[in-house]
């Protein structure tokens, strides 16, 4: 499983990079089209950096889950490890109820836009909106793979602080 998870990880953040990359081409082509004469004004550009914003928000936000970097606020004095433990399970239970949510809906979103195409740049609309699903399962199982492994013992650095 740990191997899997791994080159989930991998995956994810090639594509991240790549998303990246990708989205620095129509940005660019849109900031150099107004200010010069040799690139013409493609229409194409605003939609496709949405799209591929819309990927890298996703995606990063499953790297986001996958390395524990999402972010939490201290308002409770020091507790015992046992209270710690205990709040940090009931925040990632609710985590991976908002991820559920995000998941069914996302399911869902991507059934409503399974027959669409974007306006300008005519691609189907369920290559975007597959992102929401696809992010959202993946929150799940980066969840269930944390919780499972604080209760053995292996607590990460970045949950220190819990709430």
């Amino acid at each position: 499983m740990k191997k899997l998870l791994l080159l989930i990880d991998g995956l994810l953040s090639f594509l991240l990079v790549v998303t990246l990359l990708l989205l620095l081409v129509p940005v660019s082509l849109q900031i150099f089209s107004r200010y010069t004469d040799f690139i013409p004004r493609y229409m194409w550009t605003e939609e496709m950096s949405r799209f591929f914003f819309i990927w890298l928000i996703m995606l990063g936000a499953t790297l986001g889950v996958r390395e524990k970097m999402h972010f939490d606020v201290d308002f409770l004095p020091q507790l015992s490890a046992k209270a710690n433990r205990f709040l940090l399970f009931i925040c990632q239970f609710f985590m991976l109820v908002f991820s559920g949510v995000i998941f069914y809906w996302g399911i869902e979103f991507t059934q409503f836009g399974w027959n669409q195409t974007s306006e300008l740049a005519d691609m189907p609309m369920w290559w975007i909106f597959i992102a929401w699903p696809i992010s959202g399962f993946l929150w799940i199982v980066f969840l269930l793979h944390h919780m499972f492994t604080a209760s053995s013992g292996d607590e990460s650095v970045n949950q220190e602080s819990v709430v």
